[in-house]
């Protein structure tokens, strides 16, 4: 599979220079560290395309002061004075050498931000996704608003990108779905922030992550398009192998056997090469494997691979890929005519994602019985009713 992405992280990014983004920057970042108040303000001036008048008229600062400053001629070094430009400039304190309470406050929720997304991606990786939306959900309100205020300092908007990719994909893991659009929604937004972080890691992440719930959402060519991208741009074989198995299930779920078979084979190959999580590891490859079969038309061959190999189970594999696997599995069954083995299977998944509330996996489910397994069909429809009427209250 080659690496054709070149241009793809610029493709991200808005035809126009966002400025309420300017402090995000690498080139910002670079400016701030130097604590050198004069190449800020030039800064902010370029970003803007301000005059020193403007600038000035912003700060409460004839031109000439502005003009003093940026020469050199004129050091600042009056607490209140810097605290006054860090204000207007949307800047927290401390990038100016200054200290209070609020600094004080801003530090703090980026440190609880940063414990709530890795505790929400934690519990949504148990089995717990309803809880992790439920903690991102303030989260993401909150640095969305700081953003409106103006306030995009690097850490906000970093955390801000990382929670948003976390809540849509909790939300893709309990909504139905027709509501599944909401899920890629979320993710899709993390992008417009990322794509001005150039962090390769990142971008890597937010575009597979966003490709994964547009599949979901039924958008598989434009979810094929994000994920070839993100194989493209991965800095490190650990980035490639956690897009792979995603782009295989995609490219299957669109009916691209070739591109199918890349990435699966690919994936496979840096299973030794990498430690394995959520999804990379025998088990979650092995399903994906034999739903692209099917739905690359090759249902013969998923037959036989599945009577074939068993991988042994992993800790790593979260509760939610046991249903994923054991639907994918129960059809397997389904279609091979093994009509007892399939009904054990599928009603395993009904328990399990209903007790899981995963909406999504009981609609998979319904189709996989369909009428040949009404009983399963009927069960997984009621168990589907049920967290309905649970989401609606």
């Amino acid at each position: 599979m080659t690496r054709h992405g070149t241009n793809s992280a610029q493709a991200l990014r808005p035809s126009f220079h966002h400025a309420a983004w300017r402090w995000a920057t690498p080139e910002a970042q670079t400016v701030l560290a130097t604590r050198d108040l004069a190449a800020i303000i030039r800064f902010h001036r370029r970003v803007h395309g301000q005059s020193q008048a403007e600038t000035g008229a912003l700060l409460g600062y004839d031109k000439t002061y502005v003009s003093a400053i940026e020469l050199g001629k004129r050091r600042l070094t009056d607490v209140a004075a810097l605290r006054h430009i860090a204000d207007r400039f949307a800047l927290p304190p401390h990038a100016l050498g200054v200290t209070d309470p609020a600094d004080t406050d801003f530090r703090a929720m980026v440190q609880f931000g940063q414990s709530t997304v890795r505790l929400a991606e934690i519990a949504r990786q148990t089995g717990h996704a309803s809880e992790a939306v439920t903690e991102l959900w303030p989260l993401v309100a909150r640095l969305e608003a700081r953003a409106r205020d103006g306030h995009t300092e690097r850490e906000a908007l970093r955390l801000l990108a990382d929670a948003r990719l976390g809540l849509g994909t909790a939300l893709g893991n309990v909504l139905p779905e027709e509501r599944l659009a909401t899920a890629a929604h979320w993710t899709a937004k993390s992008l417009n922030v990322v794509s001005f972080l150039d962090d390769p890691t990142l971008t890597t992440t937010a575009l597979r992550m966003h490709g994964n719930e547009l599949r979901k959402a039924g958008l598989i060519g434009a979810a094929v398009n994000r994920l070839v991208s993100a194989a493209s741009l991965a800095p490190n074989p650990k980035s490639r192998a956690a897009v792979l198995p995603l782009l295989a299930r995609a490219a299957g779920a669109l009916g691209n056997a070739l591109l199918f078979d890349r990435a699966i084979q690919e994936a496979k190959a840096l299973l030794d090469a990498v430690d394995h999580t959520s999804l990379v590891n025998p088990v979650a490859l092995h399903e994906i494997e034999l739903r692209g079969l099917i739905g690359t038309g090759r249902a013969s061959t998923a037959i036989l691979r599945a009577e074939q190999e068993t991988p042994a189970p992993t800790m790593a594999v979260a509760p939610q890929w046991r249903v994923i696997e054991l639907t994918t599995n129960g059809k397997v069954r389904l279609l091979g005519g093994d009509t007892r083995g399939a009904t054990e299977l599928l009603t395993q998944a009904v328990a399990q994602a209903q007790a899981q509330r995963l909406p999504h996996q009981l609609q998979r489910i319904i189709r996989a019985g369909g009428h040949a397994l009404a009983d399963v069909s009927s069960a997984a429809t009621q168990a589907l009713a049920q967290l309905r009427t649970e989401m609606a209250a």
